[in-house]
């Protein structure tokens, strides 16, 4: 087991080394773009009396940019540092029962996801705290509370961008390594899954570690990072510079102290720290309510309801002590509601997902039941039942968006201007922070599934009996239902905030120009094409993000087949496959693969501005750019919200028709069931984890990069 571990770390490490290398110079790159961008730009009057020149916000911008790139990237190493050592415990605790493993493959999930959250705080604290001291915030003379947010932007885009190059790269580098194992391994020589006879099978155990748990713990940083600053960053309405949410809301209600307002993000997700960590350590070896022969994933269930309930206790705790105005009383316990209302949520997206993903369920067994009758019909059906998945997820963020709105816009609170009730953007952002108040233990339950996996892979290629490899079949069973959990929760949360962006992004247009931006008019023939560009863009990234997996898998269909052709004894274990010829292989076709997709992402917003930009100034169309790049936020972050939900449950729910089906259903394994399962979830194997997580991190990139790019799409 040691032996195997010992080549899986090795494998990861050199990849991890090389991809990031190349990351680092082009994230250099896109810094130079920054702080030339920042440099030409116009200040507002606040920020040139405040003393500020362009030269402070350009290198600003650009350290946040490269630290949070850096922070990123340090979170992706911890994914991947945690997942290389914990396998073999894993594999290792299998043999001694099945709750054994369960535990120790969640708390070395837990490890990570509690060290990227916790990250996530101290990053953005840190920056804060600097900013605030170097620069005499608050104090006379000194710069203003509201020019704090420009430099938490570049801060999440730098995380943004590491993380959407990481997980492309990782995400190839996986799914081409399974699928073309499986292809030859499975479908054409018939030996089991992580057979140690498949000249692919180390590949695929490495894939799972730098595409899962290293680029996800990236992923997972990022997606963090950009909630708190997207709640954190706001310009709110008939202001001339970007503010922080809760302090736009504090000013417009007359609220002499907002600092409660302010850092209450940051408290939220330092609870969560807290409390996930309780939730997971309320996960026993043996004990836990329903004894060692409970289910898994009502294992894990039951200590997010730990985490859960401790959750809500915090969240009173912190709305009273934060959120409590003297003008309006009750306005603290409106804002307590709305955060609930985000945790029902997200309690509504784990049933939901497990609903979609688990065999237990009807859906799954269905696709299963397809599979009986073919190839084809096991792709229909699935096919459906990752379209029909995107109905419920759609349908619950609707109401939390409404239901959490109106219920800030009556907390009290009144603008001191126009004595309209105000709190309603708010009252969403609180309703985020409660869907996001467990985050670190549904990332927990994330990284468990790759751990599992793994474990599967070191115990099948060790010979260990059928009966370990049982408990570790399960375990990755539940951890495929898991990892679609929180993908889908990871959708929701940005699809919850996402129109808090749109207000972000116009107000600061407006701070810039000092020209009124409060509406998006689709009516006007340019800005609906850049919605189009904005659609095509999510479809034509996930079409590069497929098609790379394609081509990489490709590449090691090939290879696994000149090594079985060339050295027959491979089959008959008198020969040993050439592993390393395969790693190699992978690794340079998934650095490769994954930069046109990345370059995409990142030039399309700004191409739509620049041209928009142009075609404005020749027909005297004002802010036709700006305009045009909100056109094309909107409608890419609805196409991949629906996208990302499609690809990831279907990926999933293909996945667990396949372990279904080797549980012995329609024939079990080597049936012709089982053939077409197998074809079904080499399908999947893109959507779920290269295409779907690759799309959630779009969503978010394309928020931030309009955001610091802005200056270019302007007049």
């Amino acid at each position: 087991m040691r032996e195997i571990s010992d080549a899986i770390r090795e494998g990861a490490d050199g990849f991890f080394a090389v991809q990031y290398a190349l990351i680092a110079k082009l994230a250099v790159a896109l810094a130079l773009v920054i702080y030339l961008t920042y440099s030409a730009r116009a200040l507002t009057k606040e920020q040139t009396e405040a003393g500020f020149t362009r030269q402070t916000f350009a290198v600003l911008t650009t350290i946040a940019f490269l630290l949070g790139a850096a922070c990123s990237a340090a979170s992706g190493y911890v994914g991947m540092w945690v997942s290389v050592r914990a396998n073999v415990r894993v594999a290792g605790a299998a043999r001694r029962g099945a709750r054994e493993a369960l535990q120790v493959a969640l708390r070395a999930g837990g490890f990570a996801a509690i060290v990227v959250v916790a990250s996530t705080v101290l990053g953005v604290s840190f920056l804060f705290t600097i900013f605030a001291y170097v620069y005499d915030v608050g104090r006379p003379n000194g710069a203003s509370m509201h020019d704090m947010p420009l430099m938490l932007v570049g801060y999440g885009f730098g995380a943004s961008f590491v993380a959407l190059f990481a997980q492309l790269g990782g995400g190839i580098y996986t799914k081409a390594a399974d699928v073309g194992a499986d292809l030859v391994g499975k479908v054409e020589a018939g030996i089991p899954e992580d057979d140690p006879r498949n000249p692919a099978v180390i590949a695929d155990l490495v894939g799972d570690n730098v595409g899962d748990c290293s680029a996800r713990g990236a992923d997972l940083f990022e997606s963090i990072a950009a909630e708190v600053i997207r709640r954190v960053l706001y310009t709110g309405p008939r202001t001339t510079a970007a503010m922080i949410l809760g302090g736009a809301l504090a000013k417009k209600a007359n609220i002499p102290d907002a600092t409660g307002f302010i850092l209450f993000p940051l408290v939220v997700h330092a609870l969560d720290c807290v409390v996930s960590a309780a939730g997971i350590m309320s996960v026993g070896s043996s004990s836990s309510g329903g004894g060692a022969s409970q289910h898994p994933y009502e294992v894990l269930k039951g200590g997010y309801r730990v985490a859960l309930a401790l959750s809500v206790v915090g969240f009173l705790i912190a709305t009273r002590a934060m959120l409590y105005v003297e003008s309006a009383p009750g306005a603290w316990f409106s804002f307590f509601v709305c955060g609930m209302i985000g945790t029902a949520c997200a309690y509504a997206f784990v049933f939901i997902a497990q609903y979609y993903t688990d065999y237990a369920y009807p859906p799954v067994r269905v696709i299963a039941e397809a599979s009986t009758t073919g190839h084809g019909t096991n792709i229909i059906a699935g096919v459906g039942v990752g379209l029909e998945s995107t109905a419920a997820p759609v349908l619950v963020i609707s109401v939390a968006i409404v239901s959490a709105y109106w219920v800030g816009q009556s907390a009290g609170l009144v603008d001191a201007q126009t004595s309209a009730p105000t709190g309603g953007l708010f009252g969403t952002a609180v309703a985020t922070m409660g869907m996001l108040s467990t985050a670190a233990y549904v990332l927990t339950m994330d990284v468990f599934g790759p751990i599992a996996d793994n474990a599967g892979g070191i115990v099948e290629m060790s010979d260990q009996p059928e009966s370990v490899r049982d408990i570790t079949d399960q375990l990755d069973s539940v951890g495929n239902t898991t990892k679609a959990t929180t993908k889908g929760y990871a959708i929701g949360s940005a699809a919850l905030a996402s129109f808090l962006l749109f207000s972000a992004y116009m107000d600061e247009v407006q701070a810039f120009t000092g020209v009124p931006f409060q509406v998006v008019d689709i009516a006007i023939p340019e800005v609906f094409v850049a919605g189009l560009v904005g659609s095509m863009t999510v479809y034509l990234f996930t079409a590069y993000a497929c098609t790379a997996v394609g081509r990489s898998a490709q590449e090691v269909v090939t290879e696994v087949r000149r090594q079985f052709a060339e050295n027959p004894g491979i089959m008959t274990r008198e020969v040993k496959p050439d592993y390393s010829r395969c790693v190699s292989i992978v690794a340079a076709s998934a650095l490769r693969e994954m930069i046109k997709p990345g370059v995409l992402a990142v030039s399309a917003p700004v191409l739509v501005g620049v041209v928009f930009r142009c075609v404005g100034a020749a027909t005297s169309q004002e802010l036709l750019g700006a305009k045009a790049v909100a056109g094309m936020l909107m409608f890419a972050t609805v196409s991949g919200i629906l996208m990302a939900l499609f690809l990831n449950t279907a990926g999933g729910a293909w996945d667990n028709a396949k372990k279904y089906i080797e549980t012995g259903a329609h024939g079990g394994k080597g049936s012709d069931a089982h053939k077409a399962a197998v074809t079904g979830d080499t399908v999947g194997d893109p959507f779920k984890d290269t295409a779907g997580p690759s799309i959630h991190v779009l969503i978010k990139m394309l928020a931030t990069i309009t955001l610091v790019m802005a200056p270019m799409f302007l007049d």
